[in-house]
């Protein structure tokens, strides 16, 4: 079954993509939520137009989200939290550290992010150490961010 996205869906694609799914994903799911509709001749043509008009607009998100991308490299990201502490406990944490974390060490350094546009390798991260996120500010805009998460002293 094709269908075109109305919006951003995770594993699947992005907001106007066309995609091919299983009919049963797509007839149960994705058209009765609203996340997309049927991909018939008429509505390609209308998605064709539409993305048309919109090509000069992205150009200045593109850019705008490159600028952010480039700064936030340039960071140095450090992320307290409180750990274990003594040799057999090693470097585990008391609690995790999740995208919100993030999202407050952007927000600290003059950046705001929302949370669903972060993702860390690995999921939550329970152990003191180095790591990496991928921020995707738009569909050509994605960059791998280093941090460091440090015992709280």
């Amino acid at each position: 079954m094709e269908l075109i996205l109305k919006q951003d869906v995770e594993n699947l694609g992005f907001k106007d993509d066309v995609v091919t799914v299983k009919n049963g994903y797509g007839r149960n799911f994705l058209i009765p939520t609203g996340h997309a509709v049927l991909a018939t001749a008429s509505a390609k043509k209308v998605l064709a137009e539409n993305l048309k008009q919109r090509a000069f607009k992205d150009k200045k998100l593109i850019e705008e989200a490159n600028a952010t991308i480039d700064a936030l490299k340039q960071l140095d990201i450090k992320i307290a939290a409180k750990a274990t502490e003594g040799a057999s406990a090693g470097d585990k944490l008391f609690g995790s550290v999740t995208k919100l974390d993030l999202v407050e060490a952007f927000e600290k350094e003059g950046h705001t992010i929302d949370k669903k546009y972060i993702s860390i390798t690995g999921g939550n991260i329970k152990r003191l150490g180095q790591y990496n996120a991928t921020v995707r500010l738009h569909r050509e805009a994605t960059a791998e961010i280093d941090f460091e998460v440090v015992a709280k002293s």
